[in-house]
Formats: structure tokens, C-alpha cells, sequence
């Protein structure tokens, strides 16, 4: 079982179904890529993963680790994922978007989730996890945070359907949504 220590990365993946073959983006990939070389091992040679990230330094760290691993399927860009289409990714062209952790760093919470439509398939899927209500050591203060509530109005806002909302952890909530 691959662990953060917050959240229980295989399991968060499983809830998407993702099979050999598929084509996904960890949007905020962070510097080690939990997410993306797991997503890569299940997608395979066949499939494609996009990691992005608007921080160079931990792009390139995904990308010497990829290398390292022959891991040819993964392939880094730079983005600021507030710009819709700035994530130079083919409208429509992704089975799955991962965004975790990633709205509570942003004001422009709605042009993220655009941006995440905008790459996905008609009826691709989007797993979202954000810090929850809980305090925790791990985030400044709930001023930071982004409630359920939110994510359900900029979701009906963008006409995205929630499949499924689910904790994601002792400090997490999550949700499975679709395009």
C-alpha cells in the first residue's frame, strides 16, 4: 500500500477504475508525484500521464525520477492551472484529472475546475480531495480551506456532475466527479 501518511493514495486512485491504456493528468503534481507514478504503473506503456505543476524544481524531479524508472508514459508540463488551456493538454482528451490539494492554494478555484473540464472526455472523471473541516497540523487556518459546499456550487455552476463524495482521510474529504 502506497501512504503519504494522510491519504491512502491506491485507494484514492481505485475509485476512478483507471485500465491500461488510459490517459490522465495529476494537475498539481507536487515534487514527488504520489499520484503520478502510481497512475503510471496502471495506465502502462500504453497510457499516458500527464504531471503538472506550475513549480519547475518538482517537475524536474518527476521527471528524473521517470527516467530512472523508464517510465516513458509520464510526461511533465509547466502550468499555471488559473489560466484555462494554459495546461497545453488536447481539449476533450483525458479519461481521468486528478486535483488534490490543489484548490485551497488558489482564488480562481472555478478557472482550475474549467481547466479540468476543458481536458477531460465527455463522461471522463475528476478525483478531488481538499483539506476538511477538521483542524490539522498539516494546513495554515480554515480560511485556506475549501468547504464541500463550494465545490458543489462551482461544480453546478460548470455543469459537472458529482458521482460521489467520500472522506479521504482523517484531515481530507474527497470527490468523484464527472464531465
Amino acid at each position: 500500500m502506497i501512504k503519504n501518511n494522510l491519504l491512502n493514495i491506491e485507494s484514492l486512485v481505485g475509485r476512478l477504475n483507471l485500465k491500461q491504456g488510459f490517459r490522465v493528468a495529476d494537475l498539481g503534481c507536487g515534487a514527488f508525484g504520489y499520484f503520478t507514478f502510481l497512475l503510471a504503473k496502471i495506465v502502462g506503456k500504453s497510457g499516458k500521464v500527464y504531471a503538472v505543476d506550475i513549480i519547475k524544481d518538482s517537475l524536474e524531479s518527476i521527471k528524473k525520477r521517470a527516467k530512472i524508472e523508464n517510465l516513458v508514459q509520464i510526461e511533465t508540463i509547466w502550468s499555471d492551472l488559473e489560466v484555462v488551456g494554459g495546461a497545453n493538454i488536447k481539449a476533450s482528451s483525458l479519461d481521468s484529472v486528478l486535483l488534490i490539494n490543489v484548490l485551497h492554494q488558489s482564488e480562481k478555484k472555478a478557472n482550475i475546475l474549467k481547466e479540468c473540464v476543458r481536458v477531460l472526455r465527455p463522461g471522463g472523471k475528476i478525483l478531488l480531495v481538499e483539506w476538511n473541516e477538521k483542524d490539522s497540523p498539516f494546513i495554515l487556518s480554515s480560511v485556506h480551506k475549501v468547504s464541500k459546499e463550494e465545490v458543489k456550487r462551482l461544480s453546478s455552476f460548470l455543469n459537472i456532475k458529482i458521482v460521489e463524495e467520500f472522506e479521504a482521510g482523517e484531515y481530507h474529504y474527497g470527490m468523484l466527479l464527472s464531465k
